[in-house]
């Protein structure tokens, strides 16, 4: 079995003071991926032993980033997307394993007034055709901060919420398109009805304990790992950030007979 786990930090120096490592250890994923790390190179001399550690960094200081730490180093790892227009703010890591790619992504935001919106849908027709190159290759697990509720159960308040950023029907349809270009929601797959699972709350209103959230965090995988796919969570009781950690249980060709 692969245990998969991915979080958006907000701040990795913010969430190490908060308790990341006590988790990192508890949690034991086989890879652990970030978002948000807000970290520039040399900024940070994280140790986690048993861990080889890849990072993208933005060329803007303090601001978004991406790490993923494995105990089963990938054939190969990559940063970016190959396309220059999206590749300065550290969103995206692809490890390449002999069976699967595993691709962490930090969505970009569209911004209060939705002022990246634009730029966002490029953003996202350019990494559906990332994904779907890969997947041409071998079967892709894709994980992070998507930055979008994809339906109204994915979110506390959906109507006062239907023209903010993360839940505009622009950003809501290119999730279903992804959906629809052969990628499981693993969250809904084994949970298609259950309320009240968010995975990212607002600082304001007391949010959190009243579990007014969002689910803006995704494992998203291809359709053809559908057999091997074990178990999908949510860990809403781990703080730190005001994201939660998801995880993710898949067989590996050990476990698959």
């Amino acid at each position: 079995m692969i245990k998969i786990i991915s979080w958006n930090v907000n701040g990795l120096r913010a969430c190490l003071k908060k308790g990341f490592l006590d988790y990192f250890k508890e949690v034991d994923a086989d890879i652990f991926c970030i978002q948000e790390s807000k970290l520039q190179e040399g900024i940070l001399d994280l140790e986690l032993e048993g861990y080889k550690q890849y990072w993208n960094y933005a060329d803007k200081k303090g601001y978004s980033g991406t790490g993923v730490f494995v105990k089963k180093e990938p054939l190969k790892a990559l940063n970016g997307i190959g396309v220059d227009e999206h590749d300065h703010e550290g969103r995206v890591i692809t490890l390449e394993y002999e069976d699967y790619y595993v691709v962490t992504v930090y969505t970009p935001n569209s911004g209060r007034e939705l002022v990246r919106l634009e730029y966002r849908m490029k953003w996202e027709e350019d990494f559906l055709k990332y994904l779907k190159k890969l997947d041409a290759d071998k079967p892709v697990i894709v994980c992070g901060d998507l930055n979008v509720a994809h339906r109204e159960i994915d979110l506390k308040n959906p109507s006062s919420n239907r023209k903010n950023a993360g839940f505009t029907d622009e950003e809501r349809e290119k999730l279903q398109t992804l959906l629809d270009s052969g990628f499981i929601d693993t969250y809904r797959y084994f949970y298609p009805d259950k309320e009240g699972a968010y995975t990212w709350w607002s600082y304001m209103f007391n949010s959190r304990s009243r579990n007014a959230g969002w689910r803006i965090d995704y494992f998203c995988v291809s359709k053809r790992l559908e057999d091997k796919l074990i178990e999908a969570q949510i860990h809403s009781e781990i703080l730190g950030s005001d994201h939660c950690p998801v995880g993710l249980l898949v067989m590996d060709k050990k476990t698959s007979h």
